[in-house]
């Protein structure tokens, strides 16, 4: 399958103050938080969703990432909403939501972050053979379109580069150092059953995250790619009045 066509960037210009960054998981190209970046859109914000590095195109491009290069893409959709709004929020899924909290922990500017089944903690034990395993194993068994609603799927890669996910440990643990310090105010989405990221994930952050203004809801109809699952429109009207409420 083509993804170039399911990965390309969305940007929304307004004449509001406020913005936001959206920003997609491993594996998956930008039409994985579509939805979202168009809601966000009709409240009347400033929107730029931009696609990863070595995504939507094939999973072997994954394998010369590194993952400074998925920070180095925040940081210029970030300056493009600085260029025009004064108030910027961060809203990631997954991989999307540990590079929100990176840049979040980096500009202390930026007013507040959400953040749905992000990948702060893993607890399964095949995780820390995989710098190893990088060296014999170029690519896993795909992890993408974990979600309940049978007519929605999610557009991504049939493989998983190993290198992706070393990359994505890697990023983990610089972000677990800064999360004691983000102050902002944070919205935590965590679906009660997810098959990709352990619950662990959200209330390791919740515990962790020096923000005193913090809420973590909990998905009840969704699985892993929240965004394209029964709580899209859930997820949407909370992360608005969120946004309306720390303006």
């Amino acid at each position: 399958m083509d993804l170039t066509k399911y990965h390309q960037p969305f940007s929304h210009i307004a004449k509001s103050e406020v913005g936001v960054l959206v920003i997609h998981g491993l594996t998956s190209t930008t039409s994985s938080m579509k939805f979202l970046a168009e809601q966000f859109a009709k409240a009347g914000y400033n929107v730029e969703l931009p696609g990863l590095t070595g995504h939507g195109t094939k999973w072997q491009d994954m394998n010369s990432v590194k993952f400074t290069d998925w920070i180095d893409d925040m940081e210029k959709a970030l300056k493009k909403l600085q260029e025009r709004c004064s108030k910027i929020f961060l809203c990631g899924l997954s991989l999307g939501g540990e590079l929100a909290l990176y840049l979040t922990g980096k500009h202390p500017e930026i007013t507040g972050i959400i953040l749905i089944n992000h990948t702060s903690k893993f607890t399964n034990p095949k995780f820390w053979f995989v710098p190893f395993l990088i060296k014999f194993i170029r690519s896993v068994p795909a992890i993408a379109s974990d979600i309940k609603d049978p007519n929605s799927k999610e557009i991504a890669y049939d493989r998983t580069s190993t290198n992706g996910i070393n990359q994505m440990l890697k990023l983990i643990k610089k972000v677990n150092k800064l999360q004691s310090n983000i102050l902002q105010p944070c919205l935590i989405f965590k679906s009660k059953e997810d098959h990709a990221v352990p619950k662990i994930s959200a209330t390791y952050t919740m515990k962790k995250l020096g923000s005193k203004d913090k809420e973590l809801i909990w998905l009840e109809n969704s699985y892993h790619a929240a965004p394209l699952d029964y709580d899209k429109e859930l997820i949407a009207k909370n992360s608005i009045e969120f946004i309306e409420n720390h303006l």
